[in-house]
Parts: C-alpha cells; sequence; structure tokens
C-alpha cells in the first residue's frame, strides 16, 4: 500500500518536512517514491504540488491524518490557507442549563 506521509527534516526544534510519497512499509526516513512539496511548521510555511497529491490519492494512496489535514487547508498552488481560531468554549451541563434557563425568562418576559 501507497502513503502519502511525512518526512522528518531539520535540526534539533527546528522541524522541516518534506511530503512524500512512499511504501506504507518503509521507514519514515526510507526512500521515497516521489517528493511532493515541504511544510515548516514553525513558520506555517507550505509548499506542495497539490494536484500529484490528489492524483495519488485517486490512484489509492492513503495520506496520514496531518497531509490530509494540509490538503484540506491549502490552496490550488498548496499553500497554507490561515483560518480564524475558533474561541467557541465547551461549557459544562450545569452552564448550559443555566444559560438555557435565562434564555427561557428573557422569552416569557418579551412575551
Amino acid at each position: 500500500m501507497v502513503k502519502i506521509r511525512l518526512k522528518r527534516l531539520g535540526a534539533k526544534r527546528n522541524p522541516i518536512y518534506r511530503i512524500i510519497v512512499i511504501d506504507s512499509r518503509e521507514k519514515r526516513e526510507g526512500k521515497a517514491i516521489l517528493e511532493l512539496g515541504f511544510y515548516n511548521p514553525k513558520k506555517k510555511e507550505l509548499k506542495f504540488d497539490k494536484a500529484k497529491a490528489l492524483e495519488w490519492i485517486k490512484t489509492g494512496a492513503q495520506p496520514s491524518e496531518t497531509v490530509q489535514y494540509l490538503i484540506d487547508n491549502s490552496s490550488d498552488e498548496g499553500i497554507l490557507i490561515k483560518k480564524a481560531e475558533t474561541t467557541e468554549k465547551k461549557l459544562s451541563k450545569k452552564a448550559k442549563a443555566k444559560l438555557e434557563a435565562e434564555k427561557k425568562e428573557t422569552a416569557e418576559v418579551t412575551a
């Protein structure tokens, strides 16, 4: 089985990854079939051939979870699109119940 995954390069605490197509039985730093591009997480820099990646996926290559995220969040040119961070907080059950009760009270007062 062929996979699309990241190959780690760079110095200690300064990782740079290459996006590669590789046989799933190979080591992470093993010989790649094809190099599609690179990803620098420190600078949020991504550059790869998205068309070739999608072509490999159509032929049966399985992208890793991280590579799938990078493909989904990149433009057609293979450049990372920065998304706004979500600030939605997870509320506990008590907090949700209290919020719903307040909404009901305001709805009753206005009605």
